[in-house]
C-alpha cells in the first residue's frame, strides 16, 4: 500500500519503530520462563503479564433476562424507571461512532446516588455487568454492552446541588450537561469552560477525561475536577477529594476515576472548578498558505505568552467543507486557525494585535476578528459542526472520528504525514484539531458493511496512532480508549497496562463495571 511504512522511523524520532501490538497476539498472561518478549517503540520489554492467557474464556456473567432475579429486583426498586424496550436498549447501546449497537438487557433511570448504589448491589450479587451512560456522545464504543447487563442512564440525575461563588466551585449530579450548568451559572457571573463540542453530561466528561477547544487555557477535566462521589462495584458510596484547592492527603483517588470510563465505579456527583466570565471575549480567524505556517504561528503565539483561550486548526479540506455547511463568508479553502481571546477590553485587543503580527510573519491572510456574540457563536458553531459538515459530503455513510495528540513541535509533521497517508490510501479525510495542545481529529467517511473499505480505514488509523506514539504522543488526546483503542493502549504504555489491569481488579474484582473497555480482564 502506498503511503507511510509504519516500520520506518518518523523524521526526528531516532530509532523508534512502532510495531503493531495486539492484546490477543501476546501468548502469556503471567510471567513464565518461555514467554517471548513484546516490542513497543522498538524497545524490548521482557516477559510480561499484559496479554490475555491462551485459552482464557469470558467470565460467566448473568443476563438480566425476563423473569431473572436481577430484573425482578430492579423492577421492584425502580418501577417504571427500568425498561427492556429494544428501541431504548439499542439507543443506549452505541455512541456517536461507527460501532454497531450492542444493547444491554435493560436500562435504568436512577434519581439519586443511593438508588445507583442499590442497583449496583443487585447487579453485583448476581454477577451482572453495569454500563454507565451519560448522553451517548462517546466515540470509542464506550457504552456498548458486549456481555449484556444493565445500563444506568444518569440523565435524570441532573440537579446542580450547590454553587460556592466566592470559592469558584460547584457540585453537580452526573447527568447535568455542560450547557445546562452554564445556563444555571449565567446570573452569577461564573462559567464552566470545558467545551468538548457536544452537550455532553459532566459525568460522562469526567469519565472520559474530556477536554475540547478551551483546553489550551483552562485545561482538561483532569485539572477541573476537585472531588467525586462514586458508587463502587460492591455498592459502597465513596467520596474523593473535596473543595480545598490543594491537598496532600493520601492517594489521589479523584484522578484515578477521572478517565476511568465507568470501569472502576459509577460517578454520581462531581465537584468542579468554576471561572469568572471574562469582561470581554473576542474571536478571530486567519488563513495560512500551509499547515506548517499555521502551526509555526501557534508555537510562537504560545511562546510569546499570549493567553489565548482557543486556537483551533482546520486543514484546507475541512475548511472547504465547513464553508459550505455553515455558510461562512469571505474565506477560502486554505489551512485556517480559529482563535478566541478572553480578558479585559484592553487585554483582548492587545492579544488580538499580537496574534495578528505573528500571523503576518507566517503569511497569514484574511485576518478577521469580532467581539459580537452573534458572530462568535456562528463561528464556533461552524467549528463544532465539522463532523456533520463531513457527513453532509457523503450521504448514507457513517463517520469514524479518531484522535491523537503529539508534542506541539511535532504537530505540523504529523499533520502533513497523515494527509499524505490518507490520500495515498484513497480517502478524503478532513482534519481538525486543538492546535494549542497538539491534539487533532481525522474524520473518515465509510460504509461499515464494506469490509475492504473498513479494513483500509483501520489500517490508516493504526498507522496514525503508530506515527503519533513514535513522535512522543498518545493514541488519544480526549476521546478515550473504550473498546476501540485497547490494543493501542498496549503499544503506548507497554508493561504499565499490567498495572492498570491490577488496579481494575482491585476496584472491581468481578469485572462487572463496563467490561470490555480500556483493559481486558
Amino acid at each position: 500500500m502506498p503511503g507511510l511504512d509504519p516500520g520506518i522511523p518518523c523524521s526526528g524520532a531516532g530509532d523508534a519503530r512502532v510495531k503493531p501490538v495486539h492484546d490477543d497476539d501476546l501468548e502469556f498472561a503471567v510471567p513464565r520462563s518461555n514467554a517471548r518478549p513484546a516490542y513497543f517503540l522498538g524497545a524490548m520489554i521482557g516477559p510480561t503479564n499484559i496479554g490475555k492467557e491462551v485459552g482464557m474464556t469470558d467470565q460467566a456473567y448473568v443476563r438480566a433476562e425476563t423473569g431473572s432475579p436481577v430484573l425482578e429486583a430492579l423492577q421492584e426498586l425502580l418501577g417504571e424507571r427500568i425498561t427492556t424496550s429494544m428501541a431504548v436498549r439499542e439507543h443506549h447501546g452505541r455512541g456517536e461512532d461507527y460501532f454497531k449497537p450492542i444493547p444491554s438487557d435493560a436500562v435504568c433511570f436512577p434519581h439519586s446516588t443511593e438508588e445507583v448504589s442499590e442497583i449496583v448491589k443487585i447487579c453485583a450479587a448476581n454477577h451482572t455487568p453495569i454500563i454507565p451512560f451519560g448522553t451517548g456522545t462517546s466515540l470509542e464504543g464506550h457504552v456498548t454492552a458486549p456481555h449484556g447487563g444493565i445500563t444506568i442512564d444518569m440523565s435524570q440525575m441532573n440537579d446542580v446541588l450547590e454553587v460556592n461563588a466566592e470559592d469558584l466551585d460547584c457540585r453537580v449530579q452526573a447527568g447535568v450537561t455542560r450547557k445546562q450548568l452554564n445556563e444555571y451559572l449565567r446570573d452569577t457571573g461564573l462559567m464552566f469552560p470545558i467545551d468538548p463540542g457536544a452537550d455532553a453530561s459532566l459525568g460522562g466528561m469526567t469519565a472520559t477525561r474530556a477536554s475540547g477547544t478551551n483546553a489550551v487555557r483552562y485545561g482538561t477535566m483532569k485539572e477541573n475536577v476537585l472531588g467525586l462521589t462514586v458508587v463502587m462495584a460492591d455498592g459502597r458510596i465513596v467520596k474523593t477529594g473535596g473543595r480545598a484547592k490543594k491537598s496532600s492527603a493520601g492517594y489521589d483517588l479523584t484522578r484515578m476515576f477521572v478517565g476511568s470510563e465507568g470501569t472502576l465505579g459509577v460517578i454520581t456527583e462531581i465537584q468542579l472548578k468554576l471561572y469568572g466570565i471574562p469582561e470581554k471575549i473576542a474571536s478571530a480567524v486567519c488563513q495560512y498558505p500551509s499547515l506548517k505556517n499555521a502551526v509555526d504561528s501557534v508555537i510562537l503565539t504560545i511562546q510569546a505568552g499570549v493567553p489565548v483561550a482557543r486556537i483551533e486548526i482546520l486543514d484546507a479540506l475541512m475548511m472547504d467543507w465547513t464553508i459550505d455547511y455553515a455558510d461562512l463568508k469571505g474565506y477560502e479553502a486554505k489551512p485556517t486557525l480559529f482563535y478566541e481571546f478572553h480578558g479585559t477590553e484592553a487585554g483582548v485587543e492587545e492579544q488580538a494585535n499580537t496574534v495578528r503580527e505573528i500571523a503576518d510573519d507566517y503569511g497569514g491572510s484574511a485576518f478577521q476578528w469580532t467581539a459580537s456574540q452573534e458572530e462568535r457563536n456562528h463561528l464556533w458553531q461552524a467549528r463544532h459542526d465539522g463532523y456533520y459538515a463531513a457527513l453532509a459530503k457523503a450521504p448514507g455513510k457513517q463517520g469514524l472520528s479518531t484522535d491523537v495528540c503529539v508534542p506541539i513541535s511535532r504537530l505540523a509533521e504529523c499533520l502533513l504525514a497523515t494527509e499524505q497517508d490518507t490520500r495515498a490510501s484513497g480517502f478524503e479525510v478532513p482534519i481538525v484539531g486543538h492546535a494549542g495542545d497538539g491534539n487533532f481529529h481525522c474524520i473518515f467517511l465509510l460504509d461499515p458493511d464494506d469490509k475492504d473499505e473498513l479494513k483500509r480505514v483501520k489500517d490508516c488509523t493504526e498507522r496514525l496512532v503508530q506515527r503519533a506514539i513514535a513522535m512522543g504522543g498518545t493514541c488519544t488526546g480526549e476521546h478515550g480508549i473504550g473498546a476501540g483503542k485497547m490494543d493501542f493502549l498496549i503499544a503506548e504504555h507497554g508493561e504499565a497496562v499490567s498495572l492498570m489491569r491490577t488496579l481494575k481488579l482491585a476496584f472491581d474484582p468481578d469485572n462487572i463495571m463496563n467490561p470490555g473497555k480500556i483493559v481486558r480482564v
